[in-house]
């Protein structure tokens, strides 16, 4: 889909009320999967931007997390960013990718840090980003199955580089970069599959 046709239709659907309302969900959670080609993630950054823009105009506000700018923080405010680059250089990457798995944990710590942004933020609609960024210390999976206590009230989009695909030999699966075929997660919508 053009990248023109996929904006129109991320504005119509998210604005509409239907969305907004969470109707047609048959009570599932209102999550969404926005999947994209990996290799256009800049034109989609782009896109969200404009996005963000063009809803604030309609009265929908968005919250907008980045899961790597909120990585970032976290490290920060536990006073272990400094160290953590120090290390970098001196452990193996698995060494690497299974402390940053501990102390950025989706239930223990990344999950609670997106908890606090949504109680002091007013909006609408979140978008999850930065996916890409956060592999593989960080699996969408798991922040999605995570969040489900937490961001029940109000449409969450996850901006995902790669496919959501549901079979009904294999279900549905999350494909990050469109080759880890690793991630099952079923309680997601495509967005692309929603009408407004």
């Amino acid at each position: 889909m053009p990248m023109q046709d996929t904006f129109q239709h991320l504005f119509t659907v998210i604005s509409g009320q239907r969305f907004l309302n969470k109707q047609g969900l048959g009570n599932e959670i209102p999550f969404f999967i926005c999947p994209f080609k990996p290799e256009e993630t800049v034109e989609m950054e782009r896109l969200q931007r404009q996005l963000i823009n063009r809803l604030a105009q309609v009265g929908v506000r968005i919250l907008e997390i980045n899961l790597y700018d909120l990585s970032i923080e976290i490290l920060k405010e536990r006073d272990i960013w400094d160290q953590v680059l120090e290390m970098e250089d001196s452990v193996s990457k698995e060494q690497l990718k299974e402390l940053l798995q501990g102390v950025l944990d989706p239930e223990a710590h990344l999950v609670p840090a997106i908890a606090a942004k949504l109680a002091s933020a007013d909006f609408e609609v979140l978008f999850l980003s930065g996916v890409g960024e956060v592999f593989p210390y960080i699996r969408s999976h798991n922040v999605l199955n995570n969040l489900q206590s937490t961001a029940k009230e109000k449409p969450t989009i996850m901006f995902f580089p790669g496919s959501y695909t549901h079979s009904l030999e294999s279900g549905a699966s999350l494909d990050l970069f469109g080759r880890l075929h690793d991630d099952k997660y079923y309680r997601a919508f495509n967005i692309f599959h929603c009408e407004a």
